[in-house]
């Protein structure tokens, strides 16, 4: 870490000259000889630091040397932040001086007042502090020099290491299949399968043993997906245990997947396996209990007495690292010992990553070399993907040597080497990207990352560069960096969104430990048990981590962590800040207290100057953000998601400069939110007020500055619109916003003959052409289609919903959107019709790429409308060409299906019909009137069950 942080001092120092230039002030008196020294040191210590960085593992001398190091570095990093802090102070009190009485209403609320703890008023007070950062300066320079004068006593070798962002194809290294594992596979089905039962457990316990990322779970999905396995079992449970383990929460998932509903059981935990024993009772199940680690017997007790009331034949299967727990369970005889893969398997997978978009003379020459590297492995799945994934990026023989012969190979640490070629993955990684991995050491075990929320975290501790790069935003870099780390396989399990690209994703449990083992005197992930027992936090933690803080204030004391940069809470309950706690918080740059029960914060929370991320996302009794919060000026998220108390945001909210990322439920807006120019993100429905508004609210034209929105934006029009918001709409420029993907439009459908106004207001809201998806609800014009929608050539999906004059749908009109991939219409209880008004010329490709057409709560639908001359006849003309499923959903009045589809849609795979009665018994057997429309269809699905 100590690499890509020196380079960020670097770049910071490098920018003090020209910030005073720029600014026309001279913060600090002979700065600039102070500048020139540090810069000296640090140049000087970052040509060796490669090295350093890698010898540190074995030597111990080398690792005092670095931690000096970073905590000389660290304690700089917050000077210089200080320093930027203050210009950026003046640039707020310059633009709230130029802006002059047009704010004085703004001013009269919430005066910018940043506390005298950072900032102190007046200019004596203010000369103090800037005198103050150059004592600071100053000594930590002397402190520096001895650091880098000792650096001579290690003879490091001078390695040159690439900082630059290295552009790459996207791709991935996901592999969809499995090699090797056949015997293993077997043995377990058929232990599933089996009805033998000599000594008479109930249900039988089998557990899988292995080092981590052997492949146990992936083993266990094998056989739990197994077809025959599913045909034995009437119901199988999936449950990630992980450490600690906790009867309760084993006991609810138990129950949620069996009943669906734990809500209404209260928390004791007797309740909780009654109702385990009650859904489980005369059941035939399977129990898959993933990554156990407890060796306590008394809780496997107490949890399997409910599990024995199954149907005999019930099995659990157990997956876990430690042998003792598998005898704890009384299993010897069903364990299975997972072997490592053979050299000829871990090729198989090592060569489907890292040989893809080769030529074959190319992986013939690499071959030899790869099969040395492969041996490396030991047989690991998850290493041998993680080194095809790093190989992948590696185009020469001499690349490929290099990682051969590494000397990382040599280190003898913990879980039987298994880290080694994770060291040799994470060394190649550029410094940030390190950064940005060891960062994610902060999420607990098998926690499901949220790739928006983790690269805004890296965004707030400075791991994605400075906001001045022009070419690239902080949000690409993330992006790059994230998909760099997916490439080389930290990264798992994935989920994607509609359009392809991942959302969601895990680590690996043996990548989680190999970055606690590199960070474990600067992140610590702490469980507070309760009661008042006192734990002792080491004084230089800089990244803290809280679980399962029971209902109550903050339980820990902070008082001795002065560079404690991250608090982030999981599973906790707490409900309250003390104003003594956010007073130890001085150098927090990322506070997460996200999904706990808070009420109020504290005003002192304005303080917090360092602070970049603020998560208060789903503590559901906050009802106000104290206006203090609009002091801290390098905030850039701000997180209040499942807010639902909170009615609105404080008023002075435009003072937010470094704002850029803000996500909320529906709430009240500030109109100042339209300064805020830099915002990229606005996750959270935009409220506006029609008819007798409040002139303080946010209206249409005030977005007209925020060209830098990317991703999506929710505007709800709420009230009877005028005339006036016509004109509003056209201000705000939405056909400026090239960065928005995603756009979703409400109008209130409480007023009464709004046509003609919302047609005009529709229009006006043109977006950019790069729009890919598009949702229009509540809207009462006499047809849903703008007159822009025809230009959207990059939309993707588009929806309808309770559009409710509207009779008739033309699917025709909508048939030259090329790039159109996801058709629906919900909700719309007024349509009677839906078809193709006019002919078409033949040639003309319609709905060229669309893949799903769906309509759901069409309750007054009746027909299709086409005649014989238009595009769904016997007419060449191609249609739907790509459609691979339609689905229709409670249309109760619908007669048939469309005669295109036995001739124009071949490549369709889905038929579904839900709650449409009259549809339903026209192909009711396989024989009605309808069914040879959808006979050729491979996957038919009729009210939920397959036909």
């Amino acid at each position: 870490m100590a690499e890509a942080l020196i380079s960020v001092l670097l770049e910071q120092l490098a920018s003090i000259t020209i910030q005073q230039v720029q600014q026309q002030v001279k913060l600090v008196v002979d700065v600039k000889k102070e500048v020139a020294k540090l810069t000296h040191n640090f140049q000087a210590i970052e040509a060796v630091l490669k090295d350093a960085e890698e010898r540190q593992v074995k030597e111990a001398t080398v690792k005092l040397w670095l931690d000096d190091l970073k905590d000389v570095s660290n304690e700089m990093e917050g000077v210089l932040d200080d320093w930027n802090t203050e210009i950026l102070r003046l640039q707020i009190e310059k633009q709230e001086k130029e802006a002059g009485n047009a704010l004085d209403t703004t001013k009269k609320k919430v005066c910018l007042c940043i506390p005298t703890a950072f900032f102190c008023s007046g200019q004596v007070s203010r000369v103090i502090f800037r005198r103050d950062i150059a004592q600071k300066i100053k000594d930590l320079n002397e402190r520096l020099a001895p650091i880098a004068n000792m650096r001579q006593n290690f003879n490091f070798q001078y390695r040159k290491s690439g900082t630059e962002l290295i552009e790459r194809q996207k791709t991935t290294s996901f592999v969809n299949q499995t090699f090797g594992r056949v015997d293993e596979k077997e043995l377990l089905v058929g232990k599933l399968l089996s009805e033998s039962n000599p000594e008479g457990q109930s249900p039988i316990v089998i557990p899988i043993v292995g080092m981590g990322g052997i492949g146990k779970t992936t083993l266990s999905q094998l056989a739990y997906n197994d077809e025959k396995v599913k045909a034995n079992f009437t119901n199988r449970i999936w449950v990630c245990v992980s450490d600690p383990f906790d009867e309760l929460n084993i006991a609810k998932a138990i129950i949620g997947a069996l009943d669906g509903n734990v809500i209404s059981i209260s928390n004791d935990l007797e309740d909780f396996f009654e109702c385990a024993r009650k859904s489980i009772d005369g059941k035939k199940f399977l129990l898959v209990l993933d990554d156990v680690w407890n060796q306590d017997y008394r809780k496997w007790e107490n949890l399997k007495l409910p599990l024995q009331n199954g149907v005999v034949g019930s099995k659990i299967i157990v997956t876990t690292r430690k042998e003792e727990v598998a005898r704890m369970m009384g299993a010897p005889n069903n364990t299975i010992y997972l072997k490592v893969l053979s050299d000829e398997n871990c090729w198989s997978l090592f060569t489907r990553i890292a040989f893809t978009n080769r030529n074959q003379d190319e992986c013939q020459i690499l071959e030899p070399i790869g099969r040395e590297i492969v041996k490396k492995c030991k047989g690991l799945p998850l290493v041998a993907k993680t080194l095809g994934g790093l190989m992948r990026c590696k185009k020469t023989k001499k690349e490929w040597q290099d990682v051969l012969s590494s000397e990382i190979w040599k280190l003898d640490i913990v879980e039987q080497q298994v880290f080694q070629p994770l060291l040799l993955s994470y060394y190649d990684l550029t410094p940030m990207i390190k950064r940005c991995l060891l960062y994610c050491v902060t999420f607990p075990k098998d926690h499901i990352i949220d790739k928006e929320d983790l690269i805004e975290l890296w965004m707030s501790q400075g791991f994605l560069g400075s906001v001045g790069n022009k070419e690239k935003t902080m949000i690409d870099i993330g992006e790059s960096y994230f998909d760099n780390l997916v490439m080389r396989s930290f990264f798992q399990n994935f989920a994607e969104d509609e359009f392809g690209d991942i959302k969601w994703c895990q680590m690996h449990d043996i990548v989680h430990d190999f970055l606690q083992y590199l960070t474990k005197n600067e992140c610590l992930i702490v469980e507070v048990k309760g009661g008042e027992e006192r734990i002792e936090l080491p004084n230089k933690l800089g990244h803290l981590t809280i679980m399962f803080a029971p209902k109550g204030p903050f339980p820990l004391s902070l008082d001795h962590c002065q560079r404690l940069r991250t608090i982030t809470t999981f599973d906790c309950k707490i409900t309250s800040l003390s104003r003594e706690l956010i007073l130890q918080l001085k150098c927090v740059r990322t506070l997460n207290l996200s999904r706990n029960d808070i009420e109020e914060v504290p005003d002192e929370v304005g303080g917090l100057v360092h602070l970049r991320y603020l998560d208060l996302s789903w503590n559901q009794r906050l009802k106000k953000l104290p206006d203090s919060l609009c002091n801290l000026v390098n905030l850039q998220t701000l997180r209040v998601d499942g807010c639902y108390a909170l009615e609105k945001l404080p008023e002075a909210m435009g003072k937010l400069t470094s704002l850029q990322h803000l996500h909320g439920p529906w709430l009240k807006l500030p109109k100042s939110i339209a300064r805020l120019k830099s915002l990229r993100t606005l996750d959270l429905p935009i409220g506006i007020e029609g008819e007798g508004e409040d002139e303080e609210g946010l209206k249409l034209s005030d977005l007209r500055d925020m060209d830098e929105l990317q991703g999506k934006l929710w505007i709800g029009l709420v009230g009877k619109l005028k005339d006036s918001d016509v004109s509003d709409a056209e201000k705000a420029k939405l056909v400026n916003k090239k960065h928005l993907l995603h756009l979703k439009l409400w109008f209130d459908q409480e007023s009464e003959n709004q046509s003609t106004i919302e047609e005009a207001v529709l229009n006006a809201l043109q977006p950019n052409s790069n729009l890919e998806s598009l949702w229009i609800g509540g809207y009462s014009g006499s047809t849903v289609y703008s007159n822009w929608i025809f230009s959207s050539i990059n939309l993707k999906s588009l929806t309808f919903s309770q559009c409710n004059v509207c009779k008739y749908v033309s699917l025709s009109v909508l048939g030259y959107l090329g790039s159109l991939e996801r058709l629906r219409f919900e909700d719309m209880y007024e349509v009677k019709k839906v078809g193709f008004e006019y002919s078409l010329d033949h040639q003309v490709i319609l709905f060229p790429n669309l893949k799903q057409l769906e309509f759901s709560g069409l309750e007054e639908w009746e027909e299709w409308d086409h005649d014989e001359n238009d595009a769904t006849s016997s007419s060449p003309t191609s249609f739907m060409p790509r459609l691979s499923t339609l689905s229709i959903d409670y249309c109760p009045k619908l007669k048939t299906l469309p005669d295109f589809l036995p001739r124009k849609t071949l490549l369709l795979q889905n038929m579904i019909i839900t709650w449409c009665d009259i549809l339903s018994q026209s192909c009711k057997n396989r024989q009605g009137p309808e069914w040879y429309k959808i006979s050729h269809i491979p996957n038919i699905e009729i009210n939920r069950e397959i036909v």
